[in-house]
């Protein structure tokens, strides 16, 4: 099984999906990881705030692909930003995943409250880019009015936006306003699981029109999704621990949806967010130290 690759606004070549381990404990990352490499990822998807970066640096050095094949994407915490701080955070970042070269570095949330701390991080990232240390530089949760601040006060385009984006929950302002700069729409929780948290909640994956959807094509609600979302454009990171679902997830080229059930998933539009609202993250509240090993 392969998937099919997309070109970033500086013309780094990204996998249309990857994998990631947001909330995968410290040790079942390496595991997780090199099965998902077994399986044919070829993008890992991670951050400092999961305290899992060395499980993967360690599964990719022991999967025996050559380091070139393999994407790594991670984040700089809110705690770490401003321009030294992020300079600093990008050394332990590397260090823990054993690279000498990143991939992809974003900034994992705007930090709102201190929006001049945000903008140096992300000039950090700048020079990062520019020395060639990172071969693309991003954001992750920024709103409308996050993209437009950054904009007017840095020089490189982010490659991509890691936001919230399942069937339940699209952010179309959003993605819109990133492809006038040609900014990647990455989706985390691209599946909706995160909607599931809820005492009440239904997940997509048991939404009626979706099912109805995998049962015309043999594929799962997940699958269904996974495709939804490529079809129209966005990058995915979708995760798991469990090998099949590992490699179902990876499993969405061979089939394709038509126009009206592209329409019929774009019509489960709800505008209610999983996630926290990303101006509500503080240092006060969110802060927390990340590590230097």
């Amino acid at each position: 099984m392969t998937t099919s690759d997309l070109t970033l606004n500086n013309d780094v070549v990204i996998p249309s999906v990857g994998f990631g381990v947001f909330q995968t404990p410290a040790e079942q990352t390496k595991e997780a990881v090199g099965e998902a490499l077994r399986v044919g990822y070829r993008h890992i998807d991670t951050a400092a705030a999961y305290g899992n970066e060395r499980g993967v640096g360690e599964a990719i050095s022991s999967s025996g692909i050559p380091r070139e094949e393999i994407f790594v994407e991670t984040k700089i915490w809110i705690s770490d930003y401003g321009y030294e701080e992020t300079l600093h955070a990008f050394d332990k970042a590397a260090g823990k995943l054993g690279l000498d070269t990143i991939d992809l570095l974003i900034l994992h949330q705007p930090l709102t409250s201190d929006f001049d701390r945000t903008i140096q991080a992300y000039k950090a990232l700048e020079t990062l880019y520019a020395d060639g240390r990172v071969r693309a530089i991003g954001v992750s949760n920024f709103m409308v009015e996050d993209l437009q601040r950054l904009f007017a006060a840095t020089e490189v385009a982010p490659a991509v936006n890691q936001i919230e984006i399942h069937p339940y929950f699209q952010q179309r302002d959003v993605i819109a306003l990133g492809a006038e700069r040609s900014i990647l729409a990455q989706a985390w929780s691209p599946i909706g699981g995160i909607v599931a948290y809820g005492t009440e909640a239904t997940s997509p994956l048991q939404d009626p029109a979706i099912t109805e959807i995998a049962d015309a094509h043999g594929k799962t609600p997940a699958q269904v999704i996974l495709r939804w979302h490529l079809q129209e454009g966005r990058q995915v990171i979708p995760k798991s621990v469990r090998p099949q679902r590992i490699a179902e997830n990876f499993d969405v080229l061979g089939f394709e949806l038509s126009t009206e059930e592209l329409a019929r998933l774009d019509a489960l539009e709800t505008g209610t967010r999983g996630g926290p609202e990303p101006a509500d993250l503080t240092l006060e509240s969110f802060g927390m130290d990340i590590p230097e090993a």
